[in-house]
């Protein structure tokens, strides 16, 4: 007989917003249940954003050995040992576990259960063969996998995936990735920097959700070292025999392309095969399901958060969604998942950072547009580090109020969270210019170019009479 658990919340899947939902509805003491056929921590932690930033550091370390020399040092090409590389990136996961580990959830009140929740009908769950669980809300956390884009012989090749590539204890000798996108061009660079030959494939433009200016200031760096990136090519089919071969056509007509691994980053779908959703009531679409503006499916009893629901792919953006749910569930308080401002990072080296209206987009939806610029070059931080690439550019409405910012360049990340408050915050250019800054730091980046939206009124004929005015006071 199966055992039947009526908790308040019942949370399917174990990644950031899942275990977000969990853990803050434990500290409210309110009973609930964590599902999960996998590993605790879910794509973030395992595949995604932890070991691909574990193995850019490496490779930003590589790279800064090389380019030693206008620091007086004697640049060298240091020696990579992949292995020490795959064990460093396991080392953080394993670091980082504890965090998301079932033992801490049930520490903390979570009744963790390993096995693959799916919906008997609108109000049960199963989890297993063993367990139901019929409770007040259900909250879908289940995350996306890789989406693999239809070429020929590719099920035939043993490609790899960001579920996948992790794995590697020797660097690959030349691989091949198919996409463009943060993802792509991240594991392209790290593994460049760590010793292979890489060549980039995409169909459209790289990184084509970016600012184009911004962007092509990433490219041209990844260009720089070695990296083969061509756009508007097709993939037409991949075949395997003593290397990948791999068959593209484009602008330069039809051509093979040879190498020892081949990298799919094309994009993620959602993950919602085994959960049944027609048994609940719950309408999914390609883009995956259906959610209101409070994060509610088409069952009034199961919400859904994060990449499930096919918005924006990140961490942060679960994390949001968790909080939001977490607010409607327990404390019936109205939400609206689009009120958020969302920054996006793409976290090659230089990294690029977005938040709010690109110039483009701004133009296209207000009447008043300035854009303001900033530029690494002369910020005396950026010149004492020599890395200088890059620039902020921000973007403002009617009367100086804040509509958005990109960031290319050295720690855009971190810089980016103050243009991220701004926005949030309807904030006026005034109140950035305003700011006292420690020097130096590259935070003046960004004050210099909130500086110049007052520039103009300093050549004003009247602002010019006043001075003057003034000083024949004494």
């Amino acid at each position: 007989m199966p055992e039947l658990l009526t908790p308040d919340i019942c949370v399917i899947g174990a990644g950031a917003g899942g275990l977000s939902v969990a853990v803050a509805a434990a500290a409210l003491k309110v009973p609930v249940v964590l599902v999960e056929n996998a590993r605790m921590g879910g794509e973030c932690l395992n595949t995604g954003c932890v070991p691909s930033k574990a193995l850019l550091a490496a490779g930003k370390r590589a790279e800064t050995i090389r380019q030693a020399t206008p620091f007086g040092l004697a640049p060298a090409s240091p020696a990579v040992d992949f292995a020490r590389v795959h064990q460093h990136v396991q080392g953080v996961i394993a670091t980082l576990a504890p965090n998301d580990s079932a033992a801490r959830l049930a520490g903390l009140g979570v009744r963790v259960i390993a096995g693959t929740g799916r919906f008997l009908d609108p109000d049960t769950v199963a989890a297993g063969d063993d367990i139901k669980i019929r409770a007040r809300h259900v909250v879908i956390a289940t995350g996306s996998v890789p989406a693999l884009p239809a070429i020929a012989g590719l099920a035939q090749v043993p490609y790899l995936t960001n579920e996948t590539i992790f794995g590697l204890t020797e660097c690959p000798e030349h691989l091949i990735v198919i996409g463009a996108g943060p993802g792509g061009l991240e594991l392209a660079q790290a593994h460049r920097r760590l010793g292979a030959e890489v060549t980039v494939l995409e169909a459209a433009m790289p990184l084509s959700q970016q600012d184009p200016e911004c962007a092509a200031v990433v490219l041209d760096q990844l260009r720089r070292e070695g990296i083969n990136i061509q756009d508007g090519v097709t993939v037409e089919s991949v075949d395997q025999g003593s290397s990948v071969r791999i068959r593209v056509a484009g602008p330069r007509g039809t051509q093979i392309i040879k190498g020892s691994h081949v990298l799919i980053a094309v994009g993620r779908r959602p993950r919602v095969e085994a959960l049944d959703l027609k048994a609940a009531g719950i309408a999914s679409g390609p883009n995956g399901i259906e959610v209101d503006k409070g994060l509610r499916t088409t069952n009034r009893r199961v919400y859904a958060i994060g990449d499930v629901t096919g918005g924006p792919q990140f961490t942060h953006v679960s994390n949001y969604h968790a909080g939001l749910v977490i607010r409607r569930a327990l404390f019936r308080l109205p939400i609206d998942r689009h009120a958020g401002v969302i920054p996006a990072v793409v976290y090659t080296d230089p990294e690029l950072a977005q938040v709010g209206l690109t110039a483009d987009q701004a133009r296209a939806r207000h009447r008043s547009v300035r854009v303001l610029r900033g530029r690494y070059a002369d910020n005396d931080r950026a010149q004492a580090e020599r890395d200088t690439r890059g620039h902020i550019q921000v973007v403002t409405g009617r009367h100086g109020r804040i509509l958005g910012a990109t960031v290319v360049g050295a720690q855009a990340g971190e810089l980016i969270t103050a243009w991220t408050l701004a926005v949030a915050q309807n904030l006026n250019i005034r109140a950035l210019a305003e700011l006292v800054v420690p020097y130096p730091t590259l935070s003046e980046v960004g004050k210099r170019a909130a500086m110049t939206y007052f520039m103009p009124n300093l050549t004003n004929p009247w602002v010019q009479r006043i001075i003057g005015a003034l000083r024949r006071l004494g």
